[in-house]
């Protein structure tokens, strides 16, 4: 079997949102197995900054994406699963991919060994039961730009 691409791509669009002076940002769908910060996290989703004037210690795997990064002036070690990205895409044009949410390989260096893709339990005010009871939007995936 081979290899995913999904990975290769994200490493190749970062490094041109870089190389092209561009900030890359990813949006990711967030589970049990994402260590991300929770108080940021709206319909089990986030978006991450990851140029390299944001976050320290970027590593994208094959398998996980990894860095630290500060949030609210508080540093944070960041863990998402590869297969949890769900695009990548230029904060100053719109331009990048979007990817289907996958399931995780299992892997022992894991964060969190939990295996099925589900949402976050609702514990706080961005995470909760209207983001479990509304279906996902239907019709053509679109980018927003975040600012």
């Amino acid at each position: 079997m081979s290899s995913s691409t999904k990975p290769y791509l994200i490493r190749a669009l970062h490094e041109w949102c870089t190389d092209n002076g561009h900030t890359p940002y990813i949006v990711v769908w967030v589970t049990e197995q994402t260590a991300v910060p929770r108080e940021f996290v709206k319909n089990n989703e986030i978006v991450l900054n990851i140029s390299p004037a944001a976050c320290q210690a970027l590593k994208i795997d094959n398998d996980w994406i990894s860095f630290s990064a500060r949030f609210g002036g508080v540093a944070r070690e960041i863990w998402i699963p590869v297969a949890n990205v769900m695009s990548i895409f230029a904060r100053e044009t719109g331009e990048g991919m979007g990817f289907e949410v996958e399931a995780p390989p299992l892997m022992e260096e894991s964060p969190e060994s939990a295996p099925a893709l589900k949402p976050v339990e609702g514990s706080g005010e961005c995470v909760g039961s209207e983001a479990e009871q509304a279906p996902r939007p239907s019709g053509r995936p679109s980018l927003r730009v975040v600012k």
